[in-house]
C-alpha cells in the first residue's frame, strides 16, 4: 500500500503547492484586488488537502525506506525536513497573515513583503518535491540522468 499511496500523495501535495503558487502569481499580476482577496483567503482552506498529502508522503516515504538512512533514501528524507520546517516556519504562517490582511483590505508593505517571502518559500518547496521526485523514480530504476 505505501507503494501506491506515496507517489499519489507526494503528485497531490506537488499539485496543490503548485496552484497556490500559480493563483497567487496570477492573481497579483493580472487580477483584480477582489481576485487576490479570493486567492488568499481560499488557499488556507487548501491546507485540508496540503497537510495530509504531506504527511501521507512522509509517512509513506518512512516506512518505504525501512529505516535506511543512506544514500537517495537519506537525501530524501532530509529534503522533507526542509519542506517540513519551511511549511510550518514560513508558509503555513505567511499564508494566514496573508489571508487576514487581504480579507481587512489591507494590502500594504507588510503584505507586499511577506506575499514576496511566501512566493520564495513555496518555489523552494515545490523545487523540493521535485528533487525528491526526481530521486525516488531513480530509486525506481525509472529515471536515467
Amino acid at each position: 500500500m505505501p507503494k501506491i499511496i506515496h507517489p499519489a500523495a507526494g503528485i497531490v501535495a506537488m499539485l496543490t503547492i503548485a496552484v497556490f503558487w500559480l493563483a497567487t502569481t496570477l492573481s497579483e499580476l493580472f487580477a483584480t484586488q477582489a481576485a487576490i482577496v479570493a486567492v488568499k483567503t481560499a488557499i488556507p482552506w487548501g491546507f485540508l488537502l496540503l497537510v495530509p498529502a504531506l504527511m501521507a508522503t512522509g509517512g509513506s516515504g518512512f516506512m518505504l525506506s525501512r529505516g535506511r538512512r543512506a544514500g537517495l533514501a537519506g537525501v530524501k528524507i532530509r529534503r522533507m525536513r526542509l519542506i517540513a520546517a519551511n511549511g510550518v516556519l514560513i508558509l503555513i504562517p505567511a499564508a494566514l497573515f496573508l489571508a487576514a490582511r487581504a480579507k481587512a483590505g489591507q494590502f500594504d508593505i507588510a503584505f507586499s513583503a511577506v506575499q514576496a517571502l511566501e512566493l520564495l518559500a513555496g518555489a523552494t518547496n515545490l523545487t523540493l518535491l521535485a528533487l525528491n521526485m526526481r530521486d525516488g523514480l531513480r530509486m525506481k530504476g525509472r529515471f536515467r540522468p
